[in-house]
């Protein structure tokens, strides 16, 4: 697997986060393309930090102030020129600035610095950078936050500013003072490390690094390098243990909502990209019936997923546990030949590893079940007859392996 790895040991603020990305090798023409949807052509530059060299983004534009559906409707004239993926990353970054704003200044907060043209572009043209890169997760080591205070829209406030210390807290990145004076990270920059952390950094195991980036900041102290670090990073599997990700649990309890409807939204989560879907029976206050709805998703697709279930169910809250650490098994999706009754049909079949041995086979039930119809066969019967078959092609070594899923 390919990581990125952030290292903001001297903090991070969108242009830098972009400007890593870039020096990292992110596709610099898809990027500027992005910005461009947003800014006149940004600067990109080469300076020295402390004698560190590093690349500088400048999106020169003028500050301004927007409500957050002003920067959603901005972030959505860009369309044209941003890639869905980065486009959908970057509506998230704002809703997590959004979600913070309001739980600081209420229901009608005001984007001041982050609503500026400059931050958009810093947002977009940074998760188009991280979209082509093509990194199989990413992970932010400790985010220094610096000391003293920092001077804003709402006056001075200690170092963290309010909503970079609440986006930093839903987001369950580590953090660190630093030794340095002044605003090391900002809002921007703490939802962009938010929003793109997959892994978390103690689960990184052994890796080759392949690429190294710096960015720069505007500062220029002298004795500190004002800059953020990304590594790509190649993943060594350890063949006698599971590997390792993280998922997001989103969860939420309902007892006004049928049969039909709750097995309606586990199918939609579904498809809508959640690892796992299910609804567990339980008794709530009052001794009411009801379900817990338990939804299983990577942490991109947590905020999309929240946003389904409180519209197809009509709930009002539901619970995030961010960056849950479980170990996986690696599989593979073998074609396998089946008989049945003198029938011969090619079916895919899901095997899982463990010190590179078999110890699962499953059939994939969907194909199963509608050979079964054809036949006029229990489904069970043809369950059995595909794993059965999975199990001989293992020990003759003849299977024809299509995807290989982490």
């Amino acid at each position: 697997m390919h990581i990125l790895i952030f290292d903001p040991f001297h903090g991070a603020a969108g242009d830098m986060i972009t400007a890593t990305l870039l020096d990292c090798g992110a596709d610099r023409n898809l990027v500027l393309r992005a910005m461009q949807a947003v800014v006149a052509e940004p600067g990109i530059t080469e300076v020295t930090r402390a004698g560190i060299r590093a690349v500088k983004v400048d999106t020169h534009a003028t500050p301004v102030s927007r409500t957050f559906s002003e920067v959603m409707t901005r972030i959505g004239d860009a369309a044209s020129n941003v890639p869905p993926e980065a486009l959908a990353m970057a509506k998230r970054v704002f809703m997590r600035i959004n979600d913070a704003e309001k739980q600081i200044h209420g229901a009608h907060a005001h984007f001041h610095e982050v609503g500026a043209d400059d931050a958009i572009a810093d947002v977009i043209g940074a998760c188009t950078a991280l979209y082509s890169l093509h990194v199989d997760g990413v992970a932010v080591m400790p985010v220094a936050i610096g000391l003293g205070f920092t001077t804003g829209s709402h006056g001075t406030f200690p170092v963290p500013a309010p909503a970079t210390a609440a986006i930093l807290r839903r987001s369950g990145l580590l953090t660190r003072q630093g030794k340095e004076e002044g605003e090391l990270c900002t809002p921007t920059g703490a939802a962009l490390l938010a929003e793109f952390s997959t892994i978390p950094a103690s689960a990184l195991g052994i890796y080759a690094i392949q690429a190294v980036g710096y960015g720069a900041g505007t500062r220029d102290p002298g004795n500190v390098p004002n800059v953020i670090r990304a590594m790509i990073v190649e993943t060594v599997s350890d063949t006698g243990a599971l590997s390792e990700d993280s998922v997001d649990i989103l969860e939420t309890n309902t007892d006004d909502a049928s049969g039909e409807v709750i097995a309606h939204v586990i199918w939609r989560c579904m498809e809508k990209g959640a690892r796992d879907a299910s609804a567990i029976p339980i008794i709530m206050k009052k001794g009411r019936p009801g379900f817990l709805i338990r939804v299983i998703c990577s942490s991109d697709k947590s905020a999309e997923l929240a946003g389904l279930l409180a519209l197809d169910l009509g709930t009002l809250g539901i619970r995030c546990i961010p960056a849950v650490h479980r170990f996986i098994a690696k599989r593979t999706i073998e074609n396998i030949d089946v008989e049945i009754a003198g029938n011969h049909r090619t079916m895919p079949v899901k095997f899982a590893w463990l010190q590179g041995e078999v110890y699962s086979i499953k059939a994939e039930f969907d194909q199963a079940r509608d050979w079964a119809s054809e036949l006029g066969v229990p489904v069970r019967d043809v369950l059995r007859a595909i794993e059965n078959a999975g199990w001989k092609s293992k020990i003759s070594g003849g299977t024809d392996q299509v995807t290989d899923e982490d």
